[in-house]
């Protein structure tokens, strides 16, 4: 498996789905706790529709995770020194890594999910010409009191449940996340503890380029933010950057990881016809 070393050490642990002749590159930005090899069928589907994909696990997740912390599987989560200053650099840097092995060419597009929707906000103010669009999953404005950071499954839980209801209205994903050796439940205040948690607060920068598209992705009963959360993101990002392509799709009855919930195919249907509208030849 393919690696690159970061800032301060540490392996990071990668894959590529390569398509010949792809209309774009999809850099995918997992969330907390989990890993890239949760996302099978969305890769899948963005390869069958021409989309080549790169994912990590990042500093503390998966495989990167297994060998930072030496096989511990009771660290996984932990990001290791410089903290989620590093995690993000880290992540930033497989951008670069993407954008070499690709070609200047290749249009770049990111999606982050959840906590890597937060990353990928600070990657797009930090290099608002890196990216030639955004996809938001399960995100959230990051500001003071638009995310709730208390028991996330308070009105999901059920005798015999995992803890996990909160992330699919489908019983297998969270069964198969608390299955999964290389998946934890604690939480990012957990993991990174409360100053390095708020270091995630941001606005979308000014020197972001209008023409830049954007789309979220939330679900309407999503425990961390959901609609409003999504919405109050979307109205800053066009008030502050006027953005001209913005477009944010809330699903109904949704829990927090769409990409894993009974209507995943709707989902991924609709963000493929997204990248089309704006990759495909004609």
């Amino acid at each position: 498996m393919p690696t690159f070393t970061d800032a301060y050490g540490v392996r990071i642990h990668y894959e590529s789905w390569r398509v010949p002749d792809a209309l774009a590159v999809v850099q995918l930005v997992h969330g907390i706790g989990e890993h890239r090899g949760r996302y099978g069928a969305l890769i899948a589907a963005l390869n069958a529709a021409g989309y080549s994909v790169w994912a990590d696990d990042h500093r503390g997740h998966g495989q990167t995770g297994f060998e930072q912390h030496g096989g511990d599987l009771d660290r996984m989560g932990k990001p290791g020194p410089g903290g989620m200053g590093a995690s993000i650099a880290a992540v930033g840097q497989f951008s670069e890594v993407i954008r070499e092995a690709e070609g200047a060419d290749m249009p770049l597009v990111i999606l982050g999910h959840s906590w890597g929707s937060f990353i990928t906000q600070h990657l797009v103010n930090r290099h608002p010409d890196r990216y030639d669009a955004v996809v938001l999953s399960a995100t959230a404005w990051a500001q003071l009191g638009w995310t709730n950071t208390g028991d996330l499954n308070k009105r999901f839980a059920r005798p015999g449940g995992t803890a996990m209801e909160w992330i699919s209205r489908d019983p297998a994903v969270p069964a198969a996340f608390e299955a999964d050796p290389y998946t934890t439940s604690r939480s990012l205040q957990q993991l990174y503890g409360w100053p390095q948690s708020l270091s995630l607060i941001n606005r979308p920068s000014k020197r972001i380029p209008s023409e830049l598209p954007l789309l979220l992705l939330v679900g309407s009963d999503d425990a961390v933010a959901g609609e409003r959360g999504a919405l109050a993101l979307l109205r800053d990002y066009v008030r502050r950057c006027g953005l001209v392509d913005a477009q944010l799709i809330v699903y109904e009855g949704a829990r927090h990881e769409v990409f894993n919930e009974i209507n995943q195919e709707e989902v991924r249907a609709d963000l493929i016809r997204w990248l089309d509208e704006r990759f495909a030849v004609d």
